[in-house]
């Protein structure tokens, strides 16, 4: 009973990690099913949606429930854990070793600086707004929008948990800049600039992950991760309307 205990809690640690930083729920499932078997579990019994994981040795056995309350998008910890798994599988880590390294892996958090991540949006705006059709001289208007459009969407996140709120709001910033930029002469394609600026906003990955979903069976997963990519989209058009009704 014991030994059964810590292989849960080593399959749920994994199975957390990997849904709060947004990998596919069948990505998820069967890879606590690999942990588990390779621990000697039969019939391990898994189920995960984007905010909970159900997990059992047996199918008779007492079901373990975990809440995911807050996601976020780290590539790196997802390769992390599917590395931790492969090594397991091929024995090369003990129950204990590999609890201490999920518990390690879960407590570090790597993450670039706001400033980084503010500069990578201004520049990656910058770039859309020319692969898009934009002229040189949209470039750095599109990189001053988008880099403040991600800050402020970064600040209302801190105030407030809607996620819509945020992205509206980074939106709202984006368009009344592009606008600006415009009047003034600064820029010479409306719509290239605001294309380019809100691409770092662009639920890109969820999109991606709700259709691999949908197309592994998870039907619950993969509609629950459009309704939010579509949401996010909708608070980005919203934004934008809002300022080219009223302007």
């Amino acid at each position: 009973m014991e030994n059964h205990n810590r292989i849960t809690k080593v399959c749920m640690l994994a199975g957390k990690i990997m849904l709060e930083c947004s990998a596919e729920t069948y990505r998820v499932e069967d890879t606590m099913d690999r942990i588990a078997k390779a621990f000697g579990i039969e019939n391990p019994q898994s189920y995960a949606t984007p905010t909970g994981i159900n997990f059992s040795v047996d199918r008779a056995e007492a079901a373990n429930f975990m809440r995911i309350a807050k996601r976020t998008t780290d590539l790196y910890k997802i390769a992390e854990v599917n590395r931790i798994s492969r090594m397991i599988v091929a024995d090369e880590l003990s129950l204990e070793e590999a609890l201490k390294s999920l518990n390690k892996l879960d407590s570090n958090r790597y993450f670039y600086p706001n400033k980084v991540q503010i500069l990578a949006a201004a520049l990656v705006s910058g770039c859309f707004t020319i692969m898009f059709g934009g002229t040189w001289t949209d470039f750095l208007p599109a990189c001053i929008a988008g880099g403040i459009g991600f800050a402020g969407m970064l600040s209302v996140e801190r105030l407030v948990e809607i996620r819509f709120i945020a992205e509206f709001f980074a939106s709202l910033i984006i368009g009344l800049l592009a606008w600006g930029f415009i009047t003034t002469g600064l820029g010479l394609e409306l719509d290239k600039i605001i294309i380019g600026a809100v691409m770092p906003l662009v639920p890109g990955l969820h999109i991606t992950n709700a259709v691999r979903d949908l197309m592994a069976g998870h039907l619950v997963a993969g509609v629950s991760k459009g309704v939010e990519a579509t949401l996010t989209a909708f608070a980005i058009g919203a934004g934008i309307a809002a300022v080219l009704a009223f302007l």
